[in-house]
């Protein structure tokens, strides 16, 4: 069923703010927000039969206790209409279910499912609210202590020890060097906002984090006017907006969550840090050190800025011919040169990766770039190379083939991309005029001019050096045995 309504028009407790046609997608946009309770939704309208929901909300941690992933995996373990230990193991098993997930991200909580069956698709929606909104967790106890953490002992004569589904699950992640670089990456951009903090949790943090902490998260964040609604694909709209209206969001008045991110301020010069990861005892440290040279660039809500920094991105770091990872690696500066660029963040950040090398060269890292890019703005950058990265992004963008993801999930990620820091949520939706910008800009020096700015001349950056440790496993066992056998 179409939706016929006007901008400010209100239809179940919703206002119509704003709707707009997406050629791109094939789709119609429409913007609302739920008078009462503060929800925003975002309807993406198209034929498609495999439809997504999902509700998102702006978790911003303040410390490295992993709350919002603590509080993710919690409020799936039963709710008021659905009392059941592990609701979401049951639809796993049950449901004609496309997608069925939750993800948390460092400043985001999503709780997406998809279906192409109307009646699984509706009954998904419903756990899943009800999941968010009236959760057992906060008249349950034992649900923090299984998904967080607790103490654990067989006998009196053996040593306590912690366990939770979360604090072995990131006790795991954080043993991986690349997931350790990455948080220390993070940590070096954004030292004063919620960005510096590892959002999944630090296992030397979580069993810091106490039940009233817990549920207050829960309370402060998991409220509609904190939420993003999120819809796509073939469906009677009006009747779902009916639905949300009377079975959630009308029983919510508005309140002010504060889940606003602040900005970092910029940095006048480069920030250094230094860190450990584990190898074991055997191992031999010698060119296992890994360098990490990173810039924070711009706003999330640029999307000229992020697609030119993607395609500069790529044809100079990522292919075959790129001239910058080429300089890095015939100075033997490491074994490989790699690159990652993380925009689904405020202030996303660009790094370049150095793997297999020594703590002794990353002055040298920062020379070579430096240099590299110089002659890169000086002399020009290969217009066949960024033609190449052009063609390559665009040709991913039309094809729109997520494999296994359905369409509505990739999108929705997007989105969030803008509509998570108070921009239209249509804005990563629309390529074509940007990438006619980004043909238009091989005629001059718009690429030099984005590699001057975002990063040669840009003081906010950091250098990361990540060292192996032999011993940094068996020191930290010892700190915990120590620390446990006085709770003991």
């Amino acid at each position: 069923m179409k939706l016929n309504l006007k901008e400010n028009e209100i239809l179940h407790g919703f206002r119509l703010l704003k709707q707009q046609t997406v050629p791109e997608i094939d789709a119609k946009a429409y913007a609302f927000v739920h008078e009462k309770s503060g929800a925003r939704l975002f309807f993406l309208e198209n034929d498609d039969d495999n439809k997504v929901f999902s509700i998102s909300f702006r978790t911003t941690p303040a410390d490295d206790t992993g709350v919002a992933h603590i509080v993710e995996h919690s409020v799936l373990c039963g709710s008021r209409k659905y009392p059941l230990k592990e609701p979401f193991v049951e639809l796993v098993k049950g449901s004609l279910n496309t997608f069925l997930n939750a993800m948390t991200f460092p400043d985001k909580t999503m709780y997406p499912v998809a279906s192409r069956n109307d009646k699984d698709f509706q009954n998904l929606m419903d756990v899943y609210l009800d999941a968010v909104f009236y959760p057992s967790m906060k008249e349950t106890p034992e649900i923090f202590q299984q998904e967080g953490w607790h103490y654990e002992i067989d006998n009196a004569e053996e040593p306590l020890r912690y366990s939770g589904v979360v604090y072995n699950e990131m006790k795991g992640a954080l043993s991986s060097p690349d997931d350790v670089l990455e948080n220390k990456i993070m940590l070096s951009l954004y030292p004063d906002t919620t960005y510096g903090f590892e959002s999944g949790g630090d296992p030397d943090a979580i069993p810091t984090l106490t039940y009233e902490e817990f549920c207050a998260f829960h309370s402060r964040y998991y409220h509609p006017s904190n939420s993003y609604i999120y819809l796509y694909g073939a469906m009677d709209i009006e009747e779902k907006l009916a639905y949300l209206d009377r079975e959630y969001l009308a029983a919510f008045d508005r309140i002010e969550p504060h889940s606003e991110i602040a900005l970092q301020q910029p940095f006048r010069e480069m920030a250094r840090k230094e860190g450990f990861y584990s190898i074991s005892e055997g191992e031999k440290e010698s060119e296992k050190t890994f360098l990490a040279l990173s810039w924070l660039v711009g706003k999330a809500d640029d999307a000229e800025a992020m697609l030119a920094l993607e395609i500069l991105q790529h044809a100079l770091l990522q292919t075959e011919a790129a001239p910058l990872k080429k300089a890095l690696m015939d100075a033997k500066i490491g074994k490989d040169v790699s690159a990652s660029f993380e925009d689904a963040l405020r202030q996303p950040y660009m790094s370049i990766i150095v793997t297999g090398s020594e703590a002794d060269r990353a002055e040298e890292l920062c020379r070579l770039t430096e240099e590299a890019m110089h002659g890169l703005i000086k002399n020009g950058i290969d217009k066949t190379l960024l033609e190449a990265s052009i063609n390559r992004l665009e040709f991913k963008a039309r094809e729109a083939d997520f494999g296994t993801f359905p369409k509505g999930l990739v999108y929705n990620i997007k989105i969030m991309n803008s509509w998570l820091y108070d921009a239209d949520p249509a804005l990563y939706l629309y390529y074509e005029e940007l990438f006619q910008k980004m043909r238009e800009g091989l005629k001059g020096r718009y690429f030099e001019e984005v590699l001057e700015k975002y990063l040669l001349k840009n003081a906010h950056r950091s250098l990361v050096v990540l060292k192996p440790s032999r011993t940094l496993s068996s020191e930290r066992e010892a700190a915990l045995a120590e620390a446990l056998e006085k709770k003991k």
